[in-house]
Parts: C-alpha cells; sequence; structure tokens
C-alpha cells in the first residue's frame, strides 16, 4: 500500500456527516473494506486512507494509489475534465449501491447503505487530487463549518471550470457637436431680452368709492356754505343714488324757517332730583361650627428607650477548599488572568437524559484561550475553542466560539461561564445556556 501523504488537517477545522445516527468518518476504515470485499476497487481508490494522531484532533490522509501527485488546481483543463467525467461515473455506481443497501431488511446493510451515500461529500476543490491522472479525495466524510451537506456532491468542481466572462469594453460615447458662432452673430445677445409690458395701476385696481362724511346737526349759523373741492376721480355708477339720498340729508336742515330772536335768553331747565334707593344688602349668616370645648391637657413626653447594642457575632474563617479556582485580587486588579491557566474540571449541577449524571466538562486555558471537552451520554466526546477575559468590574468571562462538534456528527451547546471572586477570593461561577437556563458551575484543578 502507497504512503505518500496528501493532507493534513484538525478535525476540529470541519463538520463531520453521516447517516443513521453514526459518523462516516468513524467507520473510515470500515467503509474502504466492504467496497473492496464488494469488488468496487474502483470506488475504494478515489478514497484516501485517513490516519489520525494519538490526540484525536489531527488526520492525515495518504493516497491509495501510486503515482505522480498534483491538485486539482494546478491540473490542465483537460486532466480536470477527465476526471470530472471519471468522478461522474464513479459517484453513479456509489448511488446505485446505496440504494440496493437501503432496500435490504438487514439493519446492517441499511447502516452502510445510509454512510455511503455522504461518504463522496468533501470540503472543496482544494482538498481532491490527481495521482496518475486519477481522483483521490481527502477529508470526505466531511464538509467545510456551518454548511449542509451538498445535493450535487461534485457542483464545486464543475464551478472551476466554468470560464471567467471576459470583461467588456465599453467605448467612450462621441462628444456632442460644439455650436459654431459666425462673425456675423457675434455681436449678438446669446439670450433674447425678455418684453416689457407696462400695466396702468387702473388695470390691475378697481378705484375705490371716495369715503362721505355725514356733519353732525347744528344750529343755522350764516356761513357761507363753499362746496370742497374734490379731486377727480372716476366713481362707479352704483354710488349715485346713495350720494343724492346724503346730500338731501345734509341740505334739509338748511331749509327749514329760523325762529324770530328774543332779548331774554332761555332759561337753562332745570333737573329734578332723583332719588336712588340704595340695594338691600342681605346679612351673612354665621356658619354653624361645633368645636369641641375640653379643656386642653399638657401630656408628657415619653422618652425613648435606648437600643440595645448589637450582639457581635463570632467570626468564622473557612479554610479554603483543595484544588478550587482563587481569582488571585492583585492579578484582577492588573486584568491579568495567570490564575486561569492550567486544566480544569467544571462540576455542573445539570443531568445527562442518558446517564442520569452531570457531564465530563474539561477546560485546558492558556493566556486565555484554550479547548473545552465534554464527554456525555454513550461516551460521546465534544470539543471547541474558548476564550477568556475580565470586564472591569473583575467578573472573568469564558465563552466558546460556537456549539461543541461531537464523534457522531452532532452539536452540543456550550454554557457561557461568568465567575466573581467571593470569600477568600475563591470564585464563584454561574453557567448560563439561554435567558432562562442558568446553573451553578464549579472548578477544580486537575493535572496534565
Amino acid at each position: 500500500m502507497a504512503k505518500t501523504l496528501l493532507r493534513s488537517g484538525n478535525l476540529d477545522d470541519f463538520q463531520a456527516v453521516g447517516g443513521g445516527g453514526q459518523a462516516v468518518f468513524e467507520s473510515a476504515l470500515q467503509i474502504r473494506e466492504a467496497l473492496r470485499l464488494r469488488k468496487q476497487q474502483t470506488i475504494v481508490d478515489c478514497l484516501a486512507i485517513p490516519q489520525v494522531n494519538d490526540g484525536g484532533d489531527r488526520v492525515d490522509w495518504y493516497s491509495p494509489v501510486d503515482g505522480a501527485v498534483s491538485s486539482w488546481k494546478t491540473a490542465d483543463e483537460d486532466e480536470r475534465f477527465r476526471a470530472l467525467r471519471y468522478l461522474e461515473n464513479t459517484l453513479a455506481s456509489v448511488e446505485s449501491l446505496s440504494k440496493k443497501c437501503l432496500q435490504s431488511p438487514k439493519t446492517a446493510q441499511q447502516l452502510f447503505g445510509s454512510l455511503l451515500s455522504k461518504a463522496f461529500q468533501f470540503p472543496g476543490e482544494n482538498f481532491l487530487f490527481l495521482v496518475d491522472g486519477k481522483p483521490v479525495i481527502t477529508f470526505w466524510g466531511f464538509v467545510n463549518l456551518n454548511e449542509n451537506a451538498r445535493d450535487d456532491v461534485l457542483e464545486c468542481l464543475r464551478e472551476s471550470l466554468i470560464p471567467e466572462p471576459e470583461p467588456v469594453q465599453i467605448e467612450d460615447p462621441e462628444p456632442e457637436p460644439t455650436p459654431v458662432i459666425t462673425f456675423e452673430q457675434a455681436d449678438e445677445p446669446l439670450i433674447a431680452p425678455a418684453t416689457v409690458v407696462r400695466i396702468t395701476p387702473d388695470e390691475l385696481y378697481e378705484p375705490e368709492p371716495t369715503p362721505v362724511i355725514i356733519p353732525p346737526v347744528v344750529e343755522a349759523v350764516s356761513v357761507p356754505v363753499s362746496e370742497p373741492v374734490r379731486k377727480k376721480r372716476r366713481v362707479p355708477l352704483w354710488s349715485l343714488p346713495v350720494a343724492a339720498v346724503i346730500v338731501a340729508a345734509v341740505a334739509a336742515p338748511l331749509l327749514w324757517p329760523k325762529p324770530a330772536p328774543s332779548s331774554e335768553p332761555e332759561p337753562a331747565p332745570v333737573l329734578a332730583p332723583v332719588a336712588i334707593a340704595p340695594k338691600p344688602v342681605q346679612p351673612v349668616e354665621p356658619l354653624a361650627m361645633n368645636l369641641p370645648l375640653h379643656q386642653a391637657e399638657v401630656l408628657a413626653t415619653k422618652t425613648k428607650e435606648p437600643a440595645p447594642a448589637p450582639v457581635a457575632e463570632p467570626v468564622v474563617i473557612a479554610a479554603i477548599p483543595k484544588d478550587v479556582m482563587v481569582m488571585d485580587a492583585s492579578q484582577v486588579k492588573a486584568g491579568s488572568t495567570r490564575f486561569l491557566n492550567g486544566n480544569w474540571r467544571a462540576i455542573l449541577d445539570v443531568k445527562d437524559p442518558v446517564t442520569g449524571k452531570p457531564p465530563s466538562l474539561r477546560y485546558q486555558i492558556q493566556n486565555n484561550k484554550g479547548i473545552a471537552r465534554v464527554v456525555h451520554g454513550d461516551n460521546v466526546v465534544c470539543r471547541t475553542e474558548i476564550f477568556s477575559g475580565l470586564h472591569s468590574n473583575g467578573e472573568l468571562m469564558i465563552k466558546s466560539r460556537g456549539n461543541a462538534r461531537c464523534t457522531d456528527g452532532s452539536r452540543y451547546p456550550m454554557p457561557e461561564i461568568a465567575c466573581k471572586a467571593g470569600t477568600s477570593d475563591v470564585a464563584e461561577c454561574s453557567a448560563r445556556y439561554d435567558a432562562k437556563t442558568v446553573v451553578s458551575l464549579t472548578f477544580k484543578k486537575v493535572g496534565a
């Protein structure tokens, strides 16, 4: 068996796919062996051989055949087309075999068919290599993070074969012709002068009627009456009858006969005094007020008794439990989290629905970065990256970059942890899963 290394990578950088409640990668070697026993060597040669390191977080992929190795991007266009046709024929055989196994009454055959239907999923074109011109897939059974399995497995390869459109050159539009001005037109204005139209005030407004002043009626005095000189104005026709009536009313007293003058002046009329009775004033009735008329008494002032002195409670100094997290006051004040470096076991006040016991939660932190590892259920292991930091109020926060990825292809929710220094600077922590789920948590120091 050839041992040509094609690609290496961390398992946490990808998302495993699977079927029947099991991940494809967990049964990768069994899938290749089952295909070999079914004499499907063409399919076997397309799947690289995985080898996991001792830590269980990194995997190397080796070529199953010998030959010169080239990546998909470095291959020329003809080699890509041949490799794509080869994969299309192989994938058709895989789908046919998968459907046949799914229709089998045996549970093992159904599981194999379900895993085989997702086996050819891979993250992208960078994970396909050509060995002696034949395609070999690495990281098969995986997709990129936060992505689902593609309906068309080879879609990413077809997109890379589509030629890029050539840029369209846009010609500059022809400039508009500049108008030519001859010498005969040089003295002419570019804009024609506006025509001035003169409008007389009489055409805009109608003249107001002349106000008529009615003089008061006085005794006739031999004073020549001279008619006032009026300005010539146009008077509307409707005002002539009104003016005639007013003139007649003014001229009438002048035509009455004058009485004969007498030598004695007329006595002034005497006004008789009129008695004005004052308005009767109603008396105000006094208000009926029923006031108590008891004799006032002087009450003796009660002296307050002095409050009893508080009884001093005995001071209890408790010992700091072993291996608990202590948030050193000087480090917290300086914004340092050196007290957090190391391996910790987090004890949660929750129960696993399968085992009835709290899940095993481990944190490995160094300089505010690390990895969280959860074991729950039937020994399902989940991992995720974490980071920590101190707020200005001295609160320690430990967060994850998302849900933990598990070996069975599922995801496990990770809590957001907040800690504050309590008695003797011992960390008092709580784990928040959502707005309604907050549980207490205790950190214990463990060995490496």
